[in-house]
């Protein structure tokens, strides 16, 4: 099997496995929250984000990797990652909270379609030894991100219920 093939099924898998874990534990809990929970939640596992600088980190990575690349992944989540942790800061000042937290749906689902973007580009699947211990990244936890960003999108435009 090819390189790009591996990480194809690696990626198609890692969304697989992320829905039916969230689809059976994930939604069911955020769902009995009440909204700022759900939304505190989701800006928790956001927060990590800053993990994403590890592209810029000499080693990790092959040089090889077009910069394009890990640049902007690197600092998209970075910046997703500072947008997330300040939501959580403000979680009792409403007015700074909501659109902290749109701010950080927003930033973080823009880096991801715009990191798919550039790993199409540049031929990405063909060449995922480049991304060398930063591989688990896109299969494991950027599938579960993005599932996230949807699911904050989705209890923000729900009209508010009551927690059960």
């Amino acid at each position: 099997m090819s390189t790009e093939m591996v990480f194809q099924t690696h990626l198609v898998l890692g969304y697989l496995a992320w829905l039916l874990c969230f689809g059976a534990y994930g939604l069911p809990l955020l769902r009995s929250m009440d909204r700022v929970a759900a939304q505190r939640a989701i800006a928790m596992l956001h927060s990590f984000r800053f993990f994403g600088l590890v592209f810029l980190v000499p080693g990790v990575v092959s040089p090889t990797l077009p910069a394009d690349f890990a640049v902007f992944a690197a600092y998209g989540d970075f910046a997703t990652g500072v947008l997330a942790m300040l939501a959580l800061l403000t979680v009792r000042i409403r007015p700074l909270f909501w659109p902290l937290v749109v701010a950080f749906n927003v930033a973080g689902t823009v880096d991801l379609i715009v990191d798919y973007y550039h790993a199409i580009q540049i031929g990405l699947p063909g060449r995922a030894g480049e991304l060398g211990a930063t591989y688990a990244i896109p299969i494991i936890y950027v599938p579960l991100l993005m599932i996230t960003h949807i699911a904050a999108f989705y209890f923000l435009l729900r009209p508010q219920q009551n927690a059960t």
